[in-house]
């Protein structure tokens, strides 16, 4: 039987042990602690990471984030300066700066979303609605851009500059998209550490036009591919034009290169033959006689007829048995 001092001492080291454990908590290299006594903070934000302690039952450890978190807004439908209803869809990043601040002006992140919504969506729509949609979906240093491009020989150019024409016209476009979002940024900065929070960013995700105009802008985006097309066509007809009659020149000019020597070979082999035939009938004339007559038999057809006597030339050599005709 387990004596009596035994049993309370074991107690003892048993509600010593949980009270030395509800005491302590770990703090991470992520997380940044207030600890609050019956709802009211007690003692300075801990924001280095290791094992603190605090009175069991009293004193509360309250955990928020120390890492950098992401907010993203519900797309906004806003019109530009120029009139232009478009979609926008922003995104940002935002850090508990001052987590006693936090916790008592927010509280939870789901509340600090909450705030941030109100912050950037309004210095988003004021930002849009003060500046061209052009401005916004351009970037800075496009002139550079466009002058690297003329550089390098890019001769369609006008295709990546379509769009900013309009307001090129009208003057010099001094702002884009990262200049708008800088100053969205610091207009937001601004108002964020009221809540213990810091804004460290803010951009633009995307920009769509309205459905009630997408349509209109895509006709006329595949107007104007249709236009560049048959530009591209017919700048490809011109140069095929321009291939074939190089090549119907330069044919023209080898077939009569051709032709020319040929002629010259031709006569100069006719001219060999000629005398290579006017050597060996030299020699003998009756021979000779004998081979033209031979040839005209030759090239009688059957259907060719002739009215001659029996005493012409012609038959000649078909009379007297082979016999020398008289002289």
């Amino acid at each position: 039987m387990v004596p009596r001092g035994a049993k309370v001492a074991g107690i003892l080291i048993v509600a010593l042990v949980a009270l030395v454990g509800a005491s302590m908590f770990v703090v991470t290299e992520t997380e940044q602690v207030v600890i609050t006594r019956l709802g009211e903070p007690v003692r300075k934000p801990i924001t280095e990471a290791g094992l603190y302690f605090k009175l069991p039952g009293f004193e509360t450890a309250n955990y928020f984030e120390k890492r950098i978190m992401k907010w993203d807004g519900s797309p906004n439908q806003i019109p530009t300066k120029d009139k232009k209803y478009i979609w926008v869809d922003t995104t940002a990043r935002w850090q508990i700066k001052d987590p006693l601040l936090y916790l008592n002006r927010v509280g939870s992140d789901s509340t600090a979303q909450s705030r941030l919504d109100g912050i950037i969506d309004s210095v988003v729509r004021d930002h849009v609605s003060n500046n061209d949609l052009v401005e916004l979906v351009r970037s800075e240093g496009w002139e550079e851009a466009k002058q690297k491009l003329k550089e390098a020989g890019v001769s369609d150019i006008q295709v990546l500059v379509s769009g900013f024409e309009a307001a090129d016209q009208e003057g010099p476009l001094l702002k884009g998209r990262q200049k708008i979002t800088r100053e969205m940024l610091a207009d937001a900065a601004r108002l964020a550490p009221e809540f213990g929070i810091e804004l460290l960013d803010i951009r633009i995700k995307r920009i769509n036009y309205v459905e009630s105009v997408q349509q209109k802008v895509f006709e006329r985006m595949i107007s104007e591919r249709k236009r560049i097309a048959a530009q591209y066509r017919s700048e490809g007809e011109g140069e095929r034009a321009a291939v074939l009659g190089q090549m119907e020149r330069e044919l023209a000019k080898i077939t009569s290169e051709a032709y020319k020597k040929s002629q010259e070979v031709r006569g100069k082999a006719d001219a060999e033959a000629t005398k290579i035939y006017a050597d060996a009938f030299g020699k003998d004339s009756e021979f000779y006689a004998l081979y033209r007559t031979l040839e005209l038999y030759r090239n009688f057809h059957s259907n060719s007829s002739l009215m001659l006597g029996t005493d012409a030339d012609i038959f000649k050599y078909l009379k007297g048995s082979g016999e020398s005709p008289r002289k």
